[in-house]
């Protein structure tokens, strides 16, 4: 169980994230089409999962409109904004802001949240994801991963993008 802040109020999470070097869990994530996505879809490609509570935050927002600008500079590496929001206000959002190069990816009819150790088990945000990114290689190992610890607080672009650059 991870220990995170909103706002400096203590909350926690179900469990840890997978570990540098560990395998994670494939999941299987709604697209703005309501189709069914896992981490098969992106074989061959280094993998940026970018996971928040939701699209409806400044913070998260702006996260997704930061890896968006990023990933259109790099090859062979695909974003993935992971929330719990519906695909439908993932799409409406992505459509408003030229989200072009990240897809969005809903969890909320999936198990990634607990599969993962980011579902946040009491607070305001009970039930949404917590703040993290993880990195995985073109195995789908674990080579970067930062559980932010306030979730008001932006992750570490600059390292994350540097282990997805390796």
């Amino acid at each position: 169980m991870a220990s995170i802040t909103l706002k400096g109020n203590p909350i926690h999470t179900n469990g840890e994230l997978p570990k540098v070097g560990q395998k994670p869990p494939d999941f299987l994530l709604a697209a703005n089409d309501l189709s069914e996505v896992s981490l098969g879809a992106y074989k061959g490609k280094k993998k940026i999962l970018s996971v928040f509570p939701s699209l409806d935050t400044p913070v998260c927002a702006l996260s997704v409109r930061r890896f968006n600008q990023e990933a259109a500079k790099l090859d062979g590496v695909v974003v993935l904004n992971i929330s719990a929001d519906l695909p439908f206000a993932q799409k409406r959002f992505c459509a408003a802001e030229g989200i072009e190069n990240a897809p969005a990816l809903s969890c909320f009819r999936a198990s990634f949240a607990k599969d993962y150790g980011l579902q946040i088990v009491d607070g305001p945000l009970r039930g949404l994801c917590s703040r993290a990114v993880l990195v995985l290689d073109r195995d789908n190992t674990v080579v970067y991963v930062e559980q932010v610890p306030e979730i008001a607080q932006e992750p570490d672009y600059a390292k994350a993008l540097a282990a997805a650059k390796k």
